[in-house]
């Protein structure tokens, strides 16, 4: 059995997103083949509080100020230099600079890896600052993974440590039966119809949203929007300004509902326009249900979980024509839904099954903690 430290700058139930995702999963697969894991990250209450979730526990820390979506905490601080001995390895999901900023001040003499999720896009200013603090963590780590070859190639910071990092795709487990979600089902197909192409995901400003409006206004394709995030009001505001009745914004939805809506869409789309998306999980999701899929080529991972003329159509990022293209052509052509439909639920067992994910993590644990016990 290893006890197994996870690291992350948030999580359920304060916020939603495709990296607390891919944590519940692998913690939960982890702690189910017997290794204790814990999850330790910031919280915005004003007290910190532990709870479990199933066999993990999750210890939430008291944030002091946030910078640019970084969370800074001393409560953090503290209790991860109380942890730090009891765990044979940390697990960081990167990027979160203050993380990188704690392994240094608490001086973590433990063996970590590190998820390399994204490069940091937007705040080019503080990274300049936090470059050299940021190699030095990269650089002591014993692994870093990427969540797919094509992330780790475009990206010039992974580029660096070709003999550290290694590719483990995210992936997910199967997921509900049609029984377990058959009133949403019902519900959702009375309240927006059936066919509608599908975003679904937290409505952040890499996403691309208004792209997609753009490529909507003055054609009657169905469009159904899930979830909330910070661009959510202006988005609706250009759908009312655009006069889009056909696009539907439903806000925030539970897990059957996702299910749901999966089953009655034609497709997903996700036009994302910056390389902040670096995978998606929402993709996988839109494989794992057999649906086309519809992304952008960012260099990123989305066009390893979406092949091209494979599992749907990718298109060129911040092209709102190119992508009205796409969507007419699936809207019309039954024939090349049905083939991506095929092509999707295949690709999603080839590649993107939780228990690989899993398998490999614990793998790579596994070896790491003993070439560090053979050590002592």
């Amino acid at each position: 059995m290893m006890k197994i430290l996870f690291i992350y700058k948030s999580y359920y139930p304060e916020s939603v997103g495709g990296v607390e995702e891919v944590l519940r999963v692998l913690m939960a697969g982890l702690s189910q083949r017997g290794h204790q894991c814990t999850l330790l990250v910031t919280t915005k209450q004003k007290k910190a509080y532990s709870r479990l979730e199933g066999l993990v526990t999750i210890h939430y820390c008291p944030m002091n100020i946030e910078i640019s979506s970084c969370p800074f905490s001393l409560s953090f601080l503290k209790k991860f230099h109380q942890l730090k001995l009891e765990y044979d390895i940390v697990n960081f999901h990167f990027p979160w600079p203050f993380a990188d900023l704690s392994s240094f001040l608490i001086r973590l003499q433990k063996p970590y890896v590190i998820t390399y999720h994204s490069d940091i896009i937007k705040q080019k200013y503080l990274k300049f600052i936090y470059t050299p603090l940021m190699h030095w963590f990269l650089r002591h780590a014993n692994a870093i993974i990427a969540t797919s070859e094509q992330y780790q190639q475009s990206s010039p910071i992974l580029r660096r440590y070709p003999n550290t990092t290694q590719v483990i795709p995210l992936g997910l487990p199967e997921g509900l039966a049609q029984t377990q979600f058959a009133k949403e089902l019902r519900d959702w197909q009375e309240r927006v119809g059936q066919d509608f192409f599908l975003f679904l995901g937290v409505l952040r400003y890499y996403k691309g949203l208004s792209y997609l409006l753009n490529a909507v206004e003055n054609t009657q394709i169905p469009v159904v929007i899930a979830g909330s995030g910070p661009e959510e009001l202006m988005l609706k505001a250009i759908a009312v300004q655009k006069k889009l009745n056909h696009v539907r914004f439903i806000g925030a939805v539970s897990e059957k509902d996702k299910f749901a809506l999966y089953a009655l869409c034609k497709a997903i789309v996700i036009p994302a326009c910056e390389r902040s998306e670096a995978y998606c999980l929402s993709l996988v999701e839109g494989l794992r249900a057999g649906k086309p899929l519809i992304s952008t080529e960012l260099g990123t991972g989305t066009s390893f979980v979406n092949q091209a003329d494979e599992t749907g159509l990718v298109v060129t990022a911040k092209d709102s024509l190119a992508l009205r293209k796409v969507l007419l052509k699936l809207q019309q052509d039954e024939h090349i839904c049905l083939k991506f439909a095929q092509s999707a639920r295949k690709r999603f067992l080839d590649y993107f099954r939780s228990d690989s994910m899993i398998e490999a993590y614990e793998r790579l644990f596994k070896g790491i903690t003993s070439q560090e016990n053979k050590k002592k």
